[in-house]
């Protein structure tokens, strides 16, 4: 079996496979990329047993057909130094010896059965169907994937949740401190329905969203879910339970406005979290007449940090406090020039949403507040 194929775009896509692999696994042969040449295609597949990548090449010159597979870091690093140019790849099906022949040289190492690797797991049952734009998506994902939690407790917190109506497609993320709801207009199903994306297949479709152009259509059951874009179908397995109501827990009035510029108030809480305590990470924002002090201490060390920067507030004066962290990736995390925080008292969930909210999008992040010790 012999083909040609271009390196770059080859070592490309072995780099986004690589992604879906786990780190470590009982079975060697989920360390490998599983290779099948068919028809003048070579298609190309990662897993770890739950996740599956895979992506289809055409080639140059195909002889035979067959299915091989390769350790993937052998064959990412024999192709990441080659420089743009056909590289032919020949397995000797009896031995399983990989050749790679380039302008310069070549290099060979044995490979693995491709008939060792696990079989792909079809989607069954009563299956929904959804597109959804590729930009959306990715802005989806973007927005929520640093909300979710690592709870083993409740394992449905660890997903960002799609929450599909009629007129709206809502991503919500949350780990009981911070949540996340982005309702996106220009999305929807005919049907309500929903599913809990996992984590890592998230961060692979984020990784792969940025390169791609078009929409991912999504097939899904209660177990199973594949996601098909232009040149990659991811297959993963969803997260089983129910998503707890995110409506529930956002304050439906929070009288007090404040407007303030993000940049400023990033940079602000970046220099005086320096001073926080380092177990809780404590920052105090006090609002008062168009002021805002962003404070922080460290009593065992003796350290503390202010700064006033101007803003948008004419109520009461009020003092709330909240982990600088989880304050910073929640501004990190909106594109408006401005944020609002919409709040209540120091004991309610403080609301931030951009000043300016895009078109046909609806964002909306929650952030549970500290107790100050005054």
């Amino acid at each position: 079996m012999k083909f040609s194929v271009s390196s770059t775009t080859l070592c490309s896509r072995l780099q986004t496979l690589s992604r879906v692999l786990a780190s470590k696994s009982s079975l060697t042969v989920l360390e490998c990329i599983l290779f099948e040449l068919k028809d003048g295609k070579l298609k190309m597949t990662g897993s770890d047993g739950e996740n599956r990548l895979e992506t289809t090449l055409e080639v140059n010159e195909p002889q035979g057909e067959g299915r091989f597979a390769i350790k993937a870091m052998t064959m990412i690093n024999g192709l990441k130094e080659i420089s743009e140019q056909p590289v032919w790849i020949n397995v000797n099906e009896e031995t399983k010896e990989v050749e790679i022949s380039y302008q310069n040289g070549k290099s060979s190492f044995v490979g693995q059965s491709g008939e060792e690797y696990p079989e792909k797991a079809p989607v069954e049952g009563v299956t929904q169907q959804v597109t959804i734009a590729n930009d959306v998506l990715l802005n989806g994902i973007n927005r929520a994937l640093f909300a979710t939690a690592d709870d083993e407790l409740r394992p449905v917190m660890n997903g960002i949740f799609f929450d599909l109506k009629p007129e709206s497609l809502t991503f919500v993320a949350s780990d009981g401190h911070k949540l996340v709801r982005d309702r996106v207009l220009t999305a929807h199903s005919d049907n309500p329905t929903s599913f809990i994306l996992p984590k890592k297949p998230a961060r692979t479709l984020k990784e792969i969203l940025g390169k791609e152009s078009g929409d991912c259509t999504i097939t899904f059951s209660d177990k199973l879910a594949e996601l098909s874009i232009e040149n990659f179908t991811l297959s993963c397995r969803l997260i089983d339970g129910r998503y707890p109501n995110y409506a529930s827990v956002i304050p439906g009035d929070n009288p007090y406005h404040v407007t303030i510029d993000r940049q400023a108030l990033i940079g602000a809480l970046r220099r005086v979290s320096v001073f926080a305590s380092i177990a809780t990470s404590l920052v105090r924002l006090r609002f008062e007449n168009n002021d805002l002090k962003v404070s922080a201490q460290d009593m065992d060390y003796s350290t503390s940090a202010e700064e006033h920067i101007l803003c948008d507030y004419a109520g009461t004066p009020m003092s709330i406090g909240f982990k600088g962290t989880f304050l910073i990736d929640i501004l990190n995390s909106i594109d408006s020039q401005d944020v609002v925080l919409q709040l209540a008292d120091p004991a309610r969930a403080g609301v931030i949403v951009p000043a300016d909210q895009a078109e046909g999008e609806d964002l909306l992040m929650l952030l549970m507040p500290m107790m100050l010790n005054d």
